[in-house]
């Protein structure tokens, strides 16, 4: 399917990719090209209006959507003299209440992103105020939906959409005539910003948000959503019927409205999650699995039950005519999921393995384990793990970052008062009193000093061990980076830098491995298992010459949010119902990310109880698709870098 890379909006009737589609839309490899191509049209008007000595009055988003828009913006003011001095701007919203100095204002996220590194003039900045007394905010919202009117409306209205299908903070429920004012927060929304606030109890119940109406009224909107969270929203908004239930399909209602998104997020719109029901296919393996697995969930049935009719019942007869038969597809697909399924990981040594996922030599390799955050690796592969070290692999585990941030406040209190009652004021560099008293005292927002953050960084590496001895791995192949990018004691972390990738590239260069392990699922909410990903690829890439590395295979796990569709794994690893066990206690070994999950994204379960639930569905659906009936699954999808 060929991906639109142009913003341009053609008229309603002839956009659409497919008849299940309402909404103008294109899809960009990645948020970082998306949002560049934003920030491009953005600053297009901009300078149209300069021309035309008028004002620009754009409408700004916060959260993680626009993020790189801002930056891109902000490169094109600081190297291309693009300036904002014909610029006003009004945000969609704010917490209330909420005072401007909190870090988790939005007037303290644009300053942070936007305003405070460009030209523009703090008097056309207008941000709704959460500190407006209760019994004066109708009046301050009416005054508010007035200056967007003397300004000459919103020529262009960024957004961005929560789960709920929410556009500013309209959520389910609002009304088409909406116009700004104070609002109750959905549950959902709250769970979903509980992590910026260290917790649900913190996050603000009401915001004030502009209206529907308000949105609609602009002379162009673009929404933007990136990464596999938002794909369900997205195909419920793009193909769905308009309904206050997902504000966000109003949009279908506005002339010059754009979705622009990345593949993750486009995912699970018809023409790509069954593309077969849209029209002519190009039928790769991937493509023939994916169809294959599809079909036999909507009919019910095993891989060798699939008939001749269910193909041409369910837009696959051009590829019944392309195989010949039900037959011949159905043996094909059985044997390619069935060579998936081993139970030895790192290779099965002296066995033919023209139909294994690893290679039998060497028979002992070296592995590594590379985790982005202390528990990563239990959670996601710990049974995959264990066995590798009980076939006798040289395993290394590699711990990314710290996981300072996840450790709570109380968790870290109650480790620093027993240190000081049993060793004394100071230990490692750490000085108990210190930290106690600055726990004790710490203000809202406040950043972790040095020494908290390295007490939090020592509770998750301590953890860490006593799991992998768990394990039965040796400590001396266990190891902490510590990347750079992760140490500002803040959810907002520094980007990938130079630094950090050497330091990867050091571990792998020394170890020399046959096998790298390295999280795939970059849905974590906070983003540090995609730029980890990238330190690997980035070091792996600038190995790609030594020698080693040609006999070296990247295999990616996903986590604690998502798993592998069946036809994108290429090796399945069953667990047997002790070896279920083991991994669980492994998990629970991290008893700092227990019961009070920090950065738990949309899933209120426990770490371990999500991972043993994911790896008994995978096995699941093997069994039902006809294969051996497993207790548990972990899956794998090799990469080629």
């Amino acid at each position: 399917m060929k991906i639109n890379t142009s913003l341009a909006y053609d008229i309603p009737g002839k956009f659409e990719e497919t008849r299940f589609e309402k909404n103008h839309n294109v899809i960009f490899d990645n948020s970082i090209v998306g949002s560049k191509a934003v920030a491009q049209e953005i600053a297009e008007l901009i300078r149209s209006k300069q021309a035309k000595n008028e004002t620009c009055v754009l409408g700004l988003a916060t959260g993680s959507s626009p993020i790189k828009v801002y930056e891109e913006l902000v490169r094109m003011h600081k190297e291309d003299g693009l300036s904002f001095y014909n610029v006003v701007t009004f945000n969609l919203d704010e917490y209330y209440p909420m005072t401007k100095e909190n870090r988790q204002s939005y007037y303290y996220f644009m300053h942070q992103y936007l305003f405070n590194h460009i030209d523009i003039k703090p008097e056309n900045v207008t941000i709704p105020d959460g500190t407006v007394v209760l019994d004066e905010l109708n009046q301050y919202c009416v005054d508010y939906e007035m200056k967007i009117k003397e300004a000459g409306g919103l020529d262009f209205q960024l957004l961005g959409i929560g789960r709920t299908g929410h556009v500013g903070f309209n959520e389910p429920g609002s009304h088409i005539n909406s116009g700004t004012r104070i609002i109750t927060l959905d549950h959902i929304t709250r769970v979903d910003a509980s992590s910026d606030f260290n917790g649900i109890d913190n996050v603000p119940k009401r915001a004030i948000t502009m209206g529907v109406s308000t949105i609609l009224r602009s002379k162009r909107i673009v929404l933007m959503a990136w990464g596999q969270n938002k794909a369900a929203i997205i195909k419920r908004t793009i193909q769905g019927d308009i309904s206050s239930e997902v504000p966000a399909t109003f949009l279908q209602n506005h002339s010059n409205a754009t979705f622009v998104l990345d593949k993750s997020s486009a995912s699970e719109l018809t023409r790509f999650e069954t593309p077969w029901l849209v029209g002519g296919c190009i039928w790769t393996q991937e493509l023939k699995s994916k169809a294959i697995v599809w079909l036999c969930k909507e009919t019910k049935q095993s891989i060798l039950k699939l008939t001749d009719r269910d193909y041409n019942n369910n837009g696959m007869s051009d590829l019944l005519a392309q195989e010949g038969s039900a037959y011949d597809l159905n043996i094909n697909m059985f044997n390619v999921l069935q060579h998936t399924i081993t139970g030895w990981p790192g290779g099965k040594p002296n066995t033919d393995d023209s139909h294994r996922p690893e290679r039998a030599n060497p028979a002992k390799k070296r592995v590594i384990l590379f985790s982005p955050h202390p528990d990563d690796d239990v959670i996601s592969m710990g049974g995959t793990f264990s066995k590798l070290i009980k076939q006798g692999h040289d395993v290394h585990v590699v711990y990314q970052t710290s996981g300072n941030i996840a450790v709570t406040d109380d968790e870290a209190l109650k480790f620093a008062e027993v240190c000081s009652d049993f060793v004394g004021k100071e230990m490692e560099g750490v000085n108990f009193s210190s930290v106690i008293n600055f726990l004790n005292n710490k203000t809202e927002n406040q950043i972790d000093s040095l020494e908290v953050r390295k007490l939090k960084g020592l509770i998750r590496r301590r953890e860490s061990y006593a799991a992998t001895r768990y394990i039965g791995l040796k400590d001396e192949n266990t190891h902490f980076l510590d990347l750079p990018f992760y140490e500002t004691g803040q959810v907002k972390k520094n980007p990938l830098g130079p630094e950090d990738i050497t330091i990867v590239k050091d571990i792998i260069a020394k170890i020399k491995p046959h096998q790298v392990f390295a999280a795939g699922d970059l849905a974590d909410p906070h983003g540090t298992h995609e730029v980890c990903l990238n330190a690997i690829f980035a070091a792996m890439k600038e190995l790609k010459s030594e020698l080693y590395m040609n006999d070296c295979w990247l295999w990616l796990y996903r986590g604690a949010w998502h798993e592998w569709d069946i036809h994108e794994i290429d090796m399945a690893v069953p667990l047997s119902p002790s070896e279920v066990l083991l991994k669980r206690h492994a998990i629970l070994y991290h008893q700092s990310q227990k019961d009070r999950v920090m950065f738990q994204g949309n899933d209120s379960r426990e770490f371990w109880v999500r991972a043993e639930d994911r790896n008994k569905n995978t096995a699941i659906l093997y069994d039902q698709l006809g294969l051996a009936e497993y207790e548990a699954i972990e899956a794998f999808k090799r990469f080629d870098y």
